[in-house]
């Protein structure tokens, strides 16, 4: 089972309070412990010395003021803890503040020959004689560069452990109300990240399930704002995918059904002899016209299928768009001669080489002039023009016909889309030509518009990018 964001919360959270302690009560104990010993150690030696200039000058006063110095050292040993022996040259024990038992007249070579050669020791030194571990400093006592003697200084390590471990108890405190902080602080997070991250999964839930009213509600300003945008537009444009998927099946249907009723009907006729002879000649045209329109359907639609396709692919290439139109347009002159049409070709340069795909741009072409000639008035003149401006190429197509209402030019790109007035005169027409033009030219990273005023024709006017090696 994946965990949820908030139980990967809650085992950051624990995780990150083991290793603290963890780490507190391991490393950070013996590194306080070790620098106390360091401080203490330094403590130590500095006393020792402020006793051998200031206390015992010379060793030999011990002779007359013993008992003084054993009193004084005992009240301070009560006072810091800290046990004072003063060591002859031959390590025997001459003055010994403590007396549980007193070690005085004890000789430390017997016990430890290297002990009085060190500076510091820790631990149970002299070995035999101290059963606890010790913080020791051993000061020597210099006469005449000759030793006299030495000042022995004896901290129990107990002492420093149990600061140490103080210390370790008050910052584990400090880290209590630290944790406390950082679990708010994770509550926090949970509920501004994990909680809008579960209410934009159940609306995107939602939405993938068609409930594209589901409300997504608020959400803080920033990155889960934009998020949530996103994912309520993510769902309106399903929504509208949607019904652009009814309207293009619905609209599919509609233009299969008109043809195919046609000619299954006059086909029957035509096999069970309702139509009399004389008559098949006609039905069978009308019939030819029928196809011809379902073959037209089924070529465009192939066409916006590569279009709309991950495949789709441009050939790009140099060539001469004057000579593209010029090619284009010899198909419909048959078409022009029936309508008394004339077209005009207004080129500024005999040869003008743009940068595109040949076959491509060859379709807009035919696609713009079979409009222009459908929907054009007899005795009226189609005008193209290609002229070069800031390093683009542009192609002009108007037509002298029944133009295009203002409201709807907007609308004429769409798919299956057909203005009211072009009803009665788009006999043949899918109302997917224009969408087929503009993916077209959109996916060689150019633009079409369309100009057009009502009963006076329309404009089609679009770029393409100029061959640079031209």
């Amino acid at each position: 089972m994946k965990q949820s964001i908030k139980w990967k919360f809650i085992i950051s959270y624990l995780f990150i309070t083991l290793l603290m302690l963890v780490m507190l009560n391991t490393y950070g104990l013996s590194a306080i412990y070790n620098r106390l010993v360091i401080r203490e150690q330094t403590k130590l030696y500095e006393d020792a010395e402020s006793i051998v200039k200031e206390v015992i000058p010379d060793i030999h006063l011990l002779d007359t003021s013993r008992d003084a110095l054993r009193k004084q050292f005992l009240s301070l040993q009560d006072l810091t803890k800290i046990r004072i022996w003063i060591v002859s040259p031959e390590g025997r024990i001459l003055l010994d503040s403590g007396s549980n038992p007193s070690l005085e007249n004890k000789l430390i070579n017997q016990y430890d020959p290297s002990f009085l050669s060190n500076q510091t020791i820790v631990g149970k030194n002299p070995k035999g004689l101290i059963q606890e571990e010790m913080i020791t400093v051993i000061y020597p006592m210099i006469d005449s560069l000759d030793t006299t003697g030495y000042v022995v200084l004896m901290l129990p390590a107990d002492t420093l452990h149990h600061a140490a471990v103080d210390y370790i108890d008050i910052i584990i405190i400090c880290l209590c109300i630290v944790l406390i902080v950082i679990a708010a602080v994770f509550f926090f997070l949970y509920y501004q990240t994990a909680s809008p991250l579960r209410r934009m999964l159940k609306a995107a839930r939602k939405y993938a399930d068609g409930q594209i009213d589901y409300p997504i509600g608020q959400f803080p300003r920033g990155d889960y704002e934009e998020l949530a945008s996103a994912i309520q537009f993510l769902g309106e444009r399903m929504n509208s995918l949607s019904d652009y998927q009814r309207n293009f099946i619905a609209n599919v249907s509609h233009d299969f059904r008109s043809p195919l009723t046609s000619i299954k009907g006059y086909t029957e006729a035509l096999a069970d002899g309702t139509i009399p002879q004389e008559m098949q000649e006609k039905y069978f045209h009308i019939i030819l016209f029928e196809v011809e329109r379902l073959t037209k359907l089924t070529i465009e639609l192939l066409e916006l299928s590569r279009l709309d396709g991950n495949d789709f692919a441009l050939k790009q290439e140099p060539f001469d768009i004057n000579l593209t139109i010029r090619n284009a347009t010899a198909p419909f002159e048959q078409r022009c001669m029936e309508k008394t049409i004339s077209i005009e070709l207004i080129f500024n340069q005999m040869e003008l080489f743009v940068y595109g795909d040949h076959a491509k741009i060859e379709l807009v072409l035919q696609n713009l002039l079979d409009n222009a000639i459908k929907f054009s008035s007899p005795n009226s003149v189609i005008e193209i023009h290609t002229y070069e401006q800031n390093h683009k190429v542009f192609v002009s197509v108007k037509d002298n016909g029944i133009g295009i209402p203002k409201e709807n030019i907007s609308k004429i790109w769409n798919r299956f889309y057909k203005t009211d007035l072009s009803r009665g005169k788009d006999k043949t027409g899918t109302g997917l030509g224009l969408s087929i033009v503009k993916e077209i030219i959109e996916a060689h990273g150019e633009n079409i518009n369309a100009i057009s005023t009502e009963g006076v024709g329309t404009e089609f006017i679009f770029s393409l990018p100029k061959n640079r090696t031209d």
